[in-house]
């Protein structure tokens, strides 16, 4: 009788679940942010050791936070959402994600395929329509064994500059269906700039009597501040901040930085009036806010464009657009351009420092905040009406030290400094945050309460929203309804969240009370009670 062959141990089969997670390692992703559902539990079981899931309390805090942590890390954050109504909490933050051109790749659960022709309970009817237009690239991939490959592709295409949020919605059964696995590919992303338009700009910018640079949020993105501070050392000429500039693309102390944007057109027409040549690296043209005349495209002064997004150059009204990525139009432009003979203009006044007052004026917060934080600290803001005082009381040194986001969507700042912190848990993260901004997304406190993270949020309480009031008195309207919010203790509110948390009353306590909290071993919390007078949004400012 012949001996029984011994049966070999089967091979794992690789289902979808594996694929993906396999690509996450490939793709150098180590963290998934999620608020979890029924219909992602499939994914979601027996999670590795290897890749950490970080939990939000609500999934618009989910995305704002793999925004701040993939801006970090020049990588995409990665979310997991759940299905419809999940996404549909989510919009907000994937809107302001897609105006930071922030790289994520989101996946949504979706009920089973066999549910779907039945109307059911947590099914997505065109669940790729629901994101659009606000997404790079969205699908529902057509059978299970596609997935890996759909969320290859949104990797790929939310690293493409302009980068951005991706989208693919999962039905529950496919994570544990059969599935080969997917090679990660190279594909590179740097966009070279054509070299005779670079050297019509270099000769233009040699010869002009009175150039201006204007810098936007595509340079700290891309790390080329240093290129970009050489460039304007090479040209001596003063370097202008793009308005609603979400990052920091010049070091404000330096001797060439000439202030900030307004964005009215008028205003905005007005400061960069007297230049003959204007040049906008990595900014659109321009990013408007209020109504007027926009003299500055009557043709008196050359426009050239350097930026990565082909649309912004195409919607573009006057001059020259180049298209590329700012590292190597940088470093071409500073190749091509020739020292030039033209004196520096004058450096910058420094204003006053503000004098501390009862009530407390913002000024004196913002100054003396600045004079606390670490020179390494990361400021995340989001208190527009106070953003004025900022630029002026709050100069930021330069590349990765300052974000805000860029749709002018509340709810994303204070999530998004959780996501900054955890991708630098050996440097201070400050979110400076206005009361009524604060109150959209302040369960984002709990995250990183429960992390440790080194995190300092200061609520600028003025009982409302100031931006409002101000916008008010600029458009002439009186009597609006919803722009007082009396009564909340952001003290109580962290403290329940388990942050340290302290309230600010008087000058005389403020940098105590700041000190104390950059040094604090986690989370902690100021709320500083200020003066309630409105602001005035748009003031010129340099």
């Amino acid at each position: 009788m012949p001996a029984k062959k011994s049966k070999q141990p089967s091979a794992a089969v690789t289902t979808v679940k594996s694929a993906t997670l396999d690509l996450l390692r490939a793709f150098k992703i180590d963290k998934v942010f999620g608020n979890p559902g029924s219909t992602e539990l499939p994914f979601l079981s027996d999670w590795p050791d290897d890749i950490d899931y970080v939990l939000a309390l609500q999934e618009a805090s989910a995305v704002a936070m793999a925004d701040g942590y993939a801006q970090a890390t020049r990588n995409a954050g990665f979310v997991n959402l759940h299905s419809a109504a999940g996404v549909g909490n989510a919009l907000g933050n994937i809107y302001s994600a897609f105006k930071n051109q922030t790289p994520l790749v989101i996946t949504a659960g979706q009920q089973a395929r066999s549910l779907l022709p039945l109307q059911a309970f947590l099914g997505a009817e065109r669940a790729s329509e629901f994101p659009r237009p606000y997404v790079k690239y969205s699908v529902e991939p057509a059978r299970a064994e596609d997935v890996p490959a759909a969320i290859a592709r949104a990797y790929y295409v939310a690293m493409q500059p302009p980068c951005g949020p991706t989208f693919v919605s999962v039905p529950i059964d496919d994570w544990a269906r059969p599935a080969a696995p997917v090679p990660p590919r190279t594909i590179t992303r740097e966009i070279g700039p054509d070299r005779s338009a670079m050297q019509v700009l270099a000769d233009t910018l040699a010869n002009a009597k009175k150039p201006a640079l204007v810098v936007g949020p595509a340079i700290d993105r891309a790390a080329a501040v240093g290129l970009m501070a050489r460039l304007a050392e090479r040209a001596k000429a003063p370097v202008w901040v793009s308005p609603f500039s979400a990052r920091c693309s010049f070091p404000e102390r330096h001797p060439l930085f000439a202030g900030f944007l307004p964005a009215s057109p008028g205003q905005l027409s007005e400061t960069l009036g007297a230049y003959d040549v204007i040049v906008l690296i990595g900014a659109p043209v321009f990013t408007f806010h209020v109504e007027g005349h926009a003299a500055i495209f009557d043709g008196a002064s050359q426009l050239f464009q350097i930026t990565d997004d082909a649309e912004a150059a195409s919607v573009t009204p006057l001059g020259a657009s180049i298209i590329a990525t700012m590292t190597p139009a940088l470093t071409l432009l500073l190749e091509l351009l020739p020292e030039t003979k033209r004196a520096a203009p004058p450096a910058r006044a420094v204003p006053p420092a503000p004098r501390p007052a009862e009530p407390m004026p913002v000024e004196y917060l913002l100054h003396t905040l600045r004079a606390a934080m670490p020179e390494s600290a990361m400021l995340v803001e989001e208190a527009p009406s106070h953003r004025p005082a900022m630029q002026t009381y709050m100069p930021m040194p330069g590349q990765d030290s300052f974000a805000t986001m860029a749709s002018g969507g509340l709810g994303w700042s204070l999530p998004a400094s959780v996501g900054f912190a955890l991708a630098h848990p050996n440097r201070r993260t400050v979110c400076l945050i206005g009361d009524g901004s604060a109150m959209y997304s302040i369960q984002a406190l709990w995250t990183a309460a429960q992390r440790k993270l080194p995190l300092t949020v200061v609520v600028l309480n003025n009982g409302g929203y100031g931006a409002m009031r101000s916008f008010s008195q600029v458009m002439q309207v009186r009597n609006v309804p919803g722009l007082e919010l009396p009564g909340i203790d952001f003290t109580a509110l962290a403290q329940s969240l388990g942050c340290d948390a302290v309230r600010v009353t008087r000058s005389e306590e403020l940098a105590p009370a700041l000190t104390r909290a950059l040094a604090w071993d986690g989370v902690s919390l100021v709320e500083v009670m200020l003066d309630t007078s409105v602001p005035m949004l748009y003031a010129r400012n340099g």
